[in-house]
């Protein structure tokens, strides 16, 4: 499906889009991506979505990117007594691994990991920060702490350690059983939850084993710190804005968020801009005008796709938000001042035969009357490597792979053609001149850059750069076999 706009559009599926017609309804108002939250559902739910989508992109013959995010370790605190405390500043309370129920003196925090990794002077985060405590003293089994901030402390309330890193995996035993199912199922991308270091991500792509894209999610501050090593290790990125909002002071992330973006991009590889996008239209028709620069500014900064979470899962108007995030987006990039932003922040990462390809692809489809780069691919690499230009005019990435295809489509620009094998140079050339005119890109008189690699279907092997017409007589009059 023809888009007017580059940036992709994730939705994350629930309660209020769980039917074909809601599905099929929110990829044709513009979602490019669509999310299955594994803290959420059973498996024959995830199942049932799966299937959903998969029959969406059949009858609407538009590839379509499924994105399984695993839940991660969730840290809570035990029960009260009295189902709630109050707890005021300055007052003492601790944190142990007493199953007794909890009182206003204390309650249980059952998970020994954080007792072994916590530190005096730390702080623990309850109820998505709105208590902090500071460790006063520690033991292997408990911490007492003082109030920072006080307020209602109750049931199975969640706990961020943002000071510390803990000794946890990324992958808890449900994470584990959630990506082998996932997996099976075929979906294209595993978010991982809590990542902290690389090695956690080299734990999922190793369960994965080529069947999924492992994308990080950045959402502690020990991630932040860890982000070279993190980048390499995955394939794509989460600014998850949540946790990292607990976490570190709500100043930091902004700039965070553009680092991160800039980062990705350089390393060619997609980010994603996710929480409280248009969160106030889980309850609203109509978006604040914070809202809106939000998403734009996540846009202007240059990431790859936007995300709805609960604004589209469980909210009243599911198709309305991704309708708002598809206009924004085509105003945004419809701005000079767009452009300007995005060739300032081009970076001039990389020095091979590839890298020097996509970048004179870009310039020559900028400086002439191209129609769009057609890049012939194999693993995505070169499709991503084209997308790291942000070129100012359409990539249709061509694989006869359709998980290359799928992974690509959270990929900036990247309009996926699944093509049949090519073994002849003159044979890709007509396939991306019928693929441009068949995508609305281009008319017979126009033309367009191809980009590809010999031999065929070899990944790593993009040499060849040429600028063909769409018109396939001239093609099969002037090209080589």
């Amino acid at each position: 499906m023809k888009r007017t706009r580059n940036v992709k559009i994730v939705a994350t599926l629930g309660p209020a889009s769980s039917t074909y017609e809601t599905i099929r309804a929110l990829h044709e108002a513009g979602a490019d991506v669509f999310r299955l939250n594994m803290s959420h559902g059973s498996h024959a739910e995830i199942a049932e979505k799966h299937q959903i989508i998969r029959q969406v992109e059949k009858d609407l013959d538009s590839t379509i990117a499924i994105l399984a995010d695993l839940q991660g370790p969730k840290l809570r605190v035990g029960v009260f007594a009295n189902g709630a405390e109050e707890l005021v500043e300055g007052a003492k309370f601790r944190l142990d691994l007493d199953p007794a129920e909890g009182d206003v003196n204390r309650v249980c925090l059952p998970h020994k990991e954080i007792f072994q990794a916590l530190e005096n002077g730390a702080h623990l985060l309850v109820n998505d920060g709105k208590i902090r405590l500071r460790v006063e003293k520690c033991g292997v089994d408990f911490a007492d702490c003082v109030v920072v901030t006080g307020g209602t402390i109750s049931n199975r309330k969640g706990v961020n350690v943002p000071d510390v890193i803990l000794p946890l995996a990324a992958l808890s035993e449900k994470d584990r059983a959630d990506l082998e199912f996932v997996c099976e199922l075929g979906v294209d991308w595993l978010a991982l939850s809590f990542v902290q270091r690389a090695k956690d991500v080299y734990e999922a792509r190793q369960l994965a084993d080529g069947r999924a894209a492992v994308l990080s999610k950045i959402e502690k501050p020990s991630a932040v710190e860890n982000f070279g090593e993190i980048l390499d290790a995955s394939d794509g990125i989460m600014v998850a804005r949540g946790d990292l909002g607990v976490e570190l002071p709500v100043a930091a992330v902004p700039p965070i968020q553009k680092r991160l973006i800039r980062k990705c991009r350089a390393a060619a590889k997609p980010v994603i801009v996710a929480t409280q996008m248009l969160e106030s239209m889980i309850e609203s028709p109509m978006p604040t005008r914070a809202e809106v620069s939000d998403v734009a500014t996540a846009i202007y900064e240059g990431t790859d796709a936007i995300m709805l979470s609960a604004e589209s899962a469980a909210g009243q108007y599911p198709i309305e938000a991704v309708q708002t995030m598809d206009r924004v987006a085509t105003e945004v990039e419809q701005d000079p001042t767009y452009r300007e932003i995005i060739a300032a922040s081009r970076s001039s990462k990389g020095d091979t035969i590839a890298d020097g390809i996509v970048s004179a692809a870009r310039e020559i489809a900028e400086k002439t009357d191209i129609k769009a780069i057609c890049c012939f691919t194999q693993s995505g690499t070169t499709a991503l490597l084209t997308a790291r230009e942000r070129p100012g005019v359409p990539i249709i990435a061509m694989t006869h792979k359709q998980s290359t295809a799928r992974r690509l489509a959270l990929s900036w620009g990247c309009n996926c053609v699944l093509t049949p094998k090519v073994d002849r140079f003159k044979g890709a050339v007509v396939a991306a001149a019928r693929a441009a005119r068949a995508g609305g890109f281009a008319i017979e008189t126009d033309q367009v850059v191809v980009t590809a690699g010999v031999p065929f279907n070899v990944s790593g092997t993009t040499n060849i750069l040429r600028i063909a017409p769409c018109d396939e007589r001239l093609i099969y009059n002037t090209d080589p076999e």
